[in-house]
């Protein structure tokens, strides 16, 4: 990432119903549970299964050298208190990163995604001046997409992406987004 000003650890977003916050390791067990729903995890190409608590927490400690480096933001999302899941702007290189973004199965169809998203996207153009994002979802997940497709997003390709839960190769749906211009 080029010489940014980056924000420090203790940066919020608040939405309106949302609080995003840097991701702590007291957040594993809670993500744990999260992940521990085949449903959810399987939606993600690149999370653990099966999924142990400590593995949780391995992952976490790595996430305040990413943050500190600029190669990745992952934000904790919590509905009132509760984590409900996770955003993040992950693989930051040059002028460019992806979105990623997964939620308690208890929270989705409420528009919990979308409002998360948003936040982080408009976090990477604007607070990290990035020029651009991509994101993807498995193919059988059309609700992503449509979140995806409802914050600016332009499908560029259906791809076959490795998927560590499942085992192999799956179909994925390819987006990506530039900024626009000012």
């Amino acid at each position: 990432m080029r010489n940014r000003t980056l924000p420090d650890r203790g940066f919020q977003i608040r939405t309106p119903r949302l609080l995003l916050r840097a991701t702590t390791v007291d957040d594993a067990p809670r993500l744990a549970e999260i992940l521990s729903n085949w449903n959810v995890t399987r939606m993600l190409r690149m999370a653990l299964w099966p999924v142990t608590e400590r593995a949780i927490e391995r992952w976490v400690e790595d996430h305040q050298g990413e943050w500190d480096s600029g190669s990745a933001f992952r934000f904790a999302v919590e509905r009132q208190g509760v984590v409900v899941g996770q955003v993040d702007v992950d693989d930051i290189e040059g002028d460019a990163g992806d979105l990623g973004y997964w939620f308690d199965e208890a929270a989705w169809g409420q528009g919990f995604a979308g409002e998360a998203a948003a936040a982080a996207t408009h976090f990477a153009l604007n607070t990290l001046q990035l020029a651009g994002l991509y994101a993807g979802h498995a193919a059988d997940n059309p609700a992503s997409g449509k979140v995806l497709r409802r914050l600016g997003f332009e499908f560029v390709e259906d791809a076959l992406k490795y998927s560590r839960p499942e085992g192999r190769d799956m179909p994925w749906r390819m987006y990506r987004m530039i900024r626009p211009s000012t």
